[in-house]
């Protein structure tokens, strides 16, 4: 089987205790902590990916879009 890119669109928020957490709308069951903003993107990514597996294994199909060549991003730069 061809292995395909998703699109998923990633929640983040600082919890009070400063580390972050990362949700997604798009992918439920999908929730990752880390200490950066980085590190919680890429414990999501993870996560997505296990959550993906466990579908496909099922047999469920996902509504998430393929990624394109081209993607939108948005960084937090301090100024």
């Amino acid at each position: 089987m061809m292995e395909m890119e998703l699109a998923i669109h990633i929640h983040i928020e600082q919890l009070p205790e400063g580390l972050y957490l990362a949700t997604s709308d798009e992918l439920p069951g999908l929730v990752a902590q880390g200490r950066t903003v980085a590190e919680a993107l890429e414990i999501a990514r993870d996560v997505a990916r296990k959550l993906i597996e466990a579908r496909r294994d099922r047999q469920t199909q996902l509504s998430l879009p393929a990624a394109s060549a081209q993607s939108d991003y948005t960084i937090v730069v301090a100024a």
